[in-house]
């Protein structure tokens, strides 16, 4: 695709010149009217070469056409492989019924901190992952990543034995090696020992560290992780004189200032406060608009709090922290000329929004990002104590994780000691420092120096090709622990199934360490918890732990608040704030990937394939620019740029995304393993070879063009519809003046037949007021329905099979859009469905209870209900994509069929959990009670945006939504009545920064 236009900001700015209304667009080259842009818009499968391209006579194409028809009926007759012999039950194991799904209480763990899951179970084999909503973390809420970890349980590239230098050992000769080893370092009290891990936040591993230090007194406990904690705990510890952990009260927030946040996305326990942000979104519709809360964000990457902002300012990273010292100065915090240091570095947004939180005084909040300074991180601190928020909008508490340290320093201390020959034995546990340590550390080559190392983790990957002896990891669904959510609320974690492959947990590891021959991880972390239930006085301790595993929360585990106060000295001890960097260099900003993180699931399928927000670039990380900057570099995506910083050159591709920071590039790290698996190995560029000590979020980087081109498969000009209105905005003060003005006329005249109901009548809403476009509901919709990975060159075709799309809108300019709007976009399951009167076999009909259903043993491929649909949101199976990948048979639904090549599939309304409530509804002798279905999507959904249920009942939740007067069906001018209706975007901007 020619990309000219896509970067012409003279074409975009004519573009622009005198339109009247909201602008909406959703990729560059749609905003600048790129002719093969436009052109994908009249093609229905972009993905294939039309006839004329490929100069086809009449009767070439007619012999394909005949062949296609063949073809595609006997793909529909059968599966491609049928099993030899099926083996039922004799005799049924305790507690399984077919067909009937159990729940059992764990958590899964990001960074050491918990969030509570149910993992269902199909006959004893887990099959889904769904929130905990007795969970402090996820009140029944999911993201995509924990969504995916059920992929990763069968993943038959995890480590299955015990390897010394890369051959089969086996467990018992590790165990003999490794209590050699240990006895010989109590004799000399642990001198040379060290013990690697991530951040930590299990009492029953801190308590087996306590009791390692007793055996070891002279052992060293090294931390390493890769996101910005460190950031975030040096804030604090300059603030406060003390590291503490903050925990936000959303919900109790009328004002939020994010300062390049990730509070709704990634920030520990931002599954809870994006529930609590939508719910103070959510007001007009209950007729309280003025109890909507205000958003500003201010940052040079965007980020899903930007998205949601109601006003987003674009700045460098030297800017942010300016205008955070304004802020601080205009809200007394700071000393005066902090203010006239902001003064021509920007709009004067500032003084704006130091008014509107000063106004809030004990209703407002600041919170910052990990990737900023420990700087503005206690500067956030003191704004907040000038705004009143501890205790009402925030609350500080002790440090979650299990001592902690500053994780650069510790890793780099234990470098110094590896090159210093004063290590000996080293267990790394659960880490890859090999591949996400800082490159000018040199953690590999130190790493070669130490007689005796030890790596435990679930894959062989950078670090364990370079340790003596590598022991297979246990899957969190396949081991006890235990650990901590962000407000210190404990989590039993429970094994799902024995492991498949003989893994160890980390308890069990260290128990070996400490003498234990043979440990029994259940009976670590259950003796641990009773010894506690004793210890706060429970009068039955083993009822107590019983409970705790049901419930997957321990009672009354979570932190108490404590008392701090702002360090007296802090403003005048504070650096000076960073400059841009000089000459042509350009600001290096080093992120996480949003679903790989620090590429521990590099190897997930699910989520190489799944869209990144903003970006929609798949399998693959890019250099990303803003439009001014690629304009001025004179590159465009998909251009290949050597970017060097400190010597160290790495190539990447170039996207060019609005709403970037100018002269700044964003480069995203997880990616470039290249020991990881079949499915992550060589995907994407290794940013972490730019990354160093200094420089871990930000440096200097020279780009220049290499002249080369390199593919990248995005989405963003998938399925597009040429129509202004598909999404639909407004302000409060529109809201109030015209409640509807989201709707339009629309006639009831309709050429098809009309429909009876006798049951039900099944129909959603969608809230795009509450929708953060964080991606989970296509990720839950990926796991329920057994939706196959195509891979990057099926995607580069346009073939990816997910179910909802996450169409991203823009309204204004390139460079600092001034509103972002999420939609997601499934099946409308039409009234007046337009795909059902061309199937020529009746493979798409209309049920009894209005949905649109696919008889997939009907349908022969011929496509013309995706032609005939205006939504663009039917998927073709071109080929057998579910048989590719060999993972995805054990973590099948098998309530769900799975659709082989030759068919088309779509969105169901999960109607395999209809028809599940049905039954029980007609075996009790009663009709299905409002909220008894929960599609996959409602129920993952952390800002609660989708709801679901009967038409037919006026009091029920879905019913009231569609009773809104934001409420509005997308292009329902073609008299297709559908059933998925959404509720227009409403902000709450502040008159005093209209046009900031």
């Amino acid at each position: 695709m020619s990309e000219k236009a896509i970067n012409d900001r003279a074409s975009i700015a004519r573009r622009l010149v005198g339109k009247r209304g909201r602008s909406l667009w959703r990729s560059l080259g749609e905003l600048s009217r790129d002719p093969e842009v436009m052109a994908l818009l009249q093609r229905e499968f972009p993905g294939l070469p039309s006839l004329t391209e490929a100069k086809l006579g009449r009767r070439r194409l007619i012999e394909l056409m005949g062949a296609s028809f063949a073809l595609g009926g006997l793909a529909a007759c059968g599966p491609a492989t049928v099993p030899d012999v099926a083996i039922p039950y004799v005799a049924l194991p305790p507690g399984v019924i077919p067909g009937v799904a159990r729940n059992y209480a764990t958590a899964v763990t990001r960074g050491g901190y918990a969030d509570g899951v149910l993992v269902v179970h199909q006959m004893g084999r887990p099959v889904r992952v769904e929130g905990n909503p007795e969970h402090s973390a996820s009140l029944g809420a999911l993201d995509p990543v924990i969504q995916a970890s059920i992929l990763d349980l069968y993943d038959p590239d995890r480590s299955q034995t015990v390897l010394k230098a890369g051959r089969i050992a086996g467990a018992d000769a590790f165990v003999t090696a490794l209590t050699a080893r240990a006895d010989a370092l109590a004799a000399k009290h642990g001198r040379g020992l060290r013990i690697l891990s991530g951040a930590v936040t299990s009492p029953t591993l801190a308590a087996q560290m306590e009791a390692l230090r007793r055996r070891f007194p002279e052992m060293r406990w090294h931390r390493w992780e890769a996101d910005g904690r460190d950031n975030v705990r040096a804030g604090a510890a300059l603030a406060f004189g003390r590291p503490v952990d903050t925990v936000l009260h959303v919900d109790r927030a009328d004002v939020i200032l994010a300062i390049e946040s990730d509070f709704l996305d990634a920030a520990p326990g931002h599954l809870r406060y994006a529930r609590d942000f939508a719910r103070r979104r959510r007001a007009p519709e209950e007729g309280r608009p003025e109890a909507m809360s205000r958003l500003y964000a201010v940052e040079s990457m965007p980020t899903l709090a930007g998205g949601r902002a109601d006003h987003r300012f674009v700045a460098r990273p030297e800017e942010i922290e300016r205008a955070v010292r304004a802020l601080a100065a205009e809200l007394g915090a700071g000393p005066p000329d902090w203010k006239a240091d902001w003064k021509g570095q920007g709009p004067g947004w500032v003084a704006a929004v130091a008014r509107d939180l000063g106004a809030h005084l004990g209703a407002a909040l600041v919170h910052a990002g990990p990737a900023q300074p420990p700087a503005v991180q206690a500067l956030v601190h003191v704004i907040n104590d000038a705004l009143g928020a501890p205790g009402r909008t925030v609350e500080y508490i002790d440090p979650v994780e299990v001592d902690p340290v500053d994780h650069a320093d510790s890793l780099a201390a234990l470098v110094r000691d590896m090159r210093g020959g004063v290590v000996d034995t080293l267990l790394v546990l659960d880490a890859n420092p090999a591949f996400t340590a800082p490159a000018d550390l040199g953690f590999a080559e130190a790493l070669g120096r130490v007689p005796l190392s030890v790596h435990l983790g679930t894959h062989v990957d950078e670090t364990a090709m370079l340790c003596g002896w590598h022991v297979p990891e246990a899957h969190v669904f396949e081991r006890w622990s235990d650990a901590r959510a962000f407000d210190g609320t404990v989590t039993i974690i429970q094994p799902q199934l024995q492991p498949l492959w003989a893994g160890w947990s980390p308890h069990e590891l260290l128990a070996v360490l400490g003498g234990e021959p043979r440990p029994n991880g259940y009976g670590i972390v259950r003796d641990h918890w009773l010894r506690a239930a004793r210890e706060r006085g429970e009068a039955d301790a083993e009822a107590f732990w019983i409970e705790s595993v049901r419930a997957g929360v321990v009672a009354d585990s979570a932190a108490p608040p404590v008392t701090v106060a702002v360090s007296g000295d802090l403003v005048a001890g504070l650096p000076t704030p960073a400059e841009a960097p000089r000459g042509d260099a350009l600001t290096a900003l080093f992120r996480p990937d949003p679903w790989l993180g620090d590429g521990r699931h590099a190897n997930n399928g699910w989520l190489q394939e799944l869209p990144r927000p903003f970006t929609t670039l798949t399998w693959d990380n890019a250099a990303l620019l803003a439009p001014a900057t690629a304009e001025r570099l004179d590159v465009k995506n998909g251009d290949v740029v050597a970017l060097t910083v400190a010597g160290e050159t790495v190539r990447a591709p170039v996207w060019v995304l609005p709403g970037h920071a100018a002269d700044c590039v964003t480069i995203p790290f997880g990616f470039g393993r290249t020991v990881a698996g079949r499915i992550g190995k060589g995907v994407g560029f290794d940013a972490y070879r730019l990354r160093r000590g200094d420089g871990l979020w930000q440096a200097a980087v020279r780009l220049s063009k290499t002249g080369g081109t390199y593919p990248l498969a995005a989405t963003q000009h998938h399925q597009m519809i040429e129509s202004p209105d598909l999404v639909r905005a407004g302000t409060l003060d529109e809201f109030r003046e015209n409640p509807r003005f989201a709707q339009r006329p629309v006639s009831d005249q309709s050429l098809y037949p009309a429909w009876e109901y006798p049951r039900n009548a099944w129909a959603m809403a969608i809230n795009l007021n509450a929708c953060i476009g964080c991606n989970a509901c296509t990720a839950a919709c990926q796991a329920e329905n057994n939706i196959a990975i195509v891979g990057k060159e099926e995607v580069l075709r346009n073939r990816q099979m997910h179910w909802i799309r996450v169409d991203t809108w823009y309204e204004g300019g390139a460079e600092a859009p001034n509103e972002t709007l999420f939609q997601p976009m499934t099946c409308m399951h039409c009234e007046k469905a337009p795909c059902e009167v061309v199937c020529p076999v009746g493979a798409t009909v209309h049920d009894t209870d209005g949905l649109n259903v696919m008889v997939y043993n009907r349908c022969v491929g011929t496509r013309f209900c995706s032609n005939n649909c205006p939504y663009k949101v039917r998927r073709f199976n071109y080929f057998n994509y579910a048989e590719d990948d060999p993972r995805l048979a054990m973590s099948w639904n098998p309530d769900v069929s799975v659709r082989a090549r030759g068919v088309m599939e779509k969105c169901t309304y999960c109607i395999q959990r209809i028809r599940e409530a049905r039954i029980a509804a007609d075996r009790e002798g009663r009709p299905i009670r409002d909220g008894e279905v929960k599609t996959a999507c409602q129920q993952a959904c952390p800002a609660e945006a989708i709801v679901f249920g009967d038409a037919k009942d006026p009091d029920s939740v879905v019913s009231r939504r569609r009773g809104s007067p934001l409420d509005y069906g997308v292009l329902e001018e073609l008299g297709t009545r559908p059933r998925t209706t959404y509720q227009a975007r409403l902000r709450n901007p502040n008159p005093d920064i209209q046009e900031a």
